[in-house]
């Protein structure tokens, strides 16, 4: 009888340990792996299928479970760094716990891993976009000036410019894109703002700090770059307008720039079918521009 309560008791505990997968995305990630001879998977695919298998197998039994991005690359030289061997399982295990607090993550909802891996892949595209952008807007510094922050008030400018933006936005599911492309890399952002049945706006925080600190960092370097919404709801026409970015702030754009952005084959400079059911327009109104604070110099 006791041995039955342990062996009950520790099966509830199981449930209450976390697990987090190091998942090979790719094809070139899972070859690198293959020289280590610990690493005994020798096809990609079958190696998917396996790992959605122990997904499913953990769900079942009510764990939780987050994917993380493995980088052989990465991974190497953490075992450099830790003195670990890196031909071996436990080095592995090391560093997949590693990830789990650093790194990309997906938590695991019962999604195949067809759709795990481009949601894996697009979450360590959007950290590693905002940790470059970070580290640039903090290479600006103070003013000369005035001895303010200059990345720290342009943050704050973008936060307010971004809550107006939402604010004012039509009714519906609200998808915007941030690009910058006058710093040394070209970089996009996007939010996902999604209006529930009581027009609640519900957010990803992730996705608010990046998106904001791209606006930001075009702000502060006044650098090229432009903002587009799209808003949809039931019964309407989607409608897509937008900003583009001048000087420390925002300048509408008219709805024939808007349509000429959307309708024009970007590489060949053609133009393209119009979507049907859209409205390209200009935007609402943001307000008083004055009110929103930032760097004066």
């Amino acid at each position: 009888m006791a041995h039955t309560d342990h062996q009950t008791m520790r099966r509830v505990l199981r449930r209450e340990i976390a697990g987090t997968i190091g998942l090979l995305t790719d094809e070139h990630d899972f070859r690198a792996m293959r020289r280590y001879r610990s690493f005994t998977f020798d096809d990609h695919k079958n190696y998917l299928q396996q790992v959605e298998a122990l997904l499913r197998t953990r769900a079942s039994l009510g764990s939780h479970t987050t994917i993380a991005l493995f980088d052989p690359q990465e991974y190497a030289e953490f075992c450099a760094e830790t003195g670990l061997d890196p031909d071996s399982p436990s080095s592995r295990t090391r560093f997949t716990a590693e990830l789990a607090s650093t790194g990309p993550t997906v938590l695991y909802e019962g999604q195949p891993v067809a759709d795990l891996v481009p949601a894996l892949v697009d979450e360590a595209v959007r950290q590693a976009t905002w940790e470059y952008a970070s580290t640039l807007l903090a290479r600006l510094g103070a003013c000369a000036t005035c001895g303010e922050d200059i990345g720290r008030a342009a943050f704050v400018r973008a936060s307010n410019l971004l809550v107006r933006i939402l604010d004012t936005a039509y009714p519906g599911s609200r998808h915007l894109v941030c690009s910058v492309t006058g710093t040394p890399e070209a970089l996009v952002a996007v939010l996902h703002a999604d209006e529930d049945a009581q027009g609640a706006t519900h957010l990803d925080e992730a996705e608010v700090l990046e998106f904001t600190t791209v606006l930001a960092l075009g702000l502060a370097t006044r650098s090229p770059g432009g903002l587009v919404m799209r808003t949809s709801a039931p019964g309407t026409s989607d409608r897509i307008y937008g900003w583009r970015l001048r000087g420390d702030g925002l300048e509408p754009l008219t709805a024939g720039e808007v349509f000429d952005a959307y309708c024009t084959d970007i590489e060949s400079g053609d133009l393209i079918s119009p979507e049907s059911g859209v409205d390209y327009c200009v935007p609402p109104h943001l307000g008083d521009e004055q009110a929103t604070p930032g760097h004066g110099h």
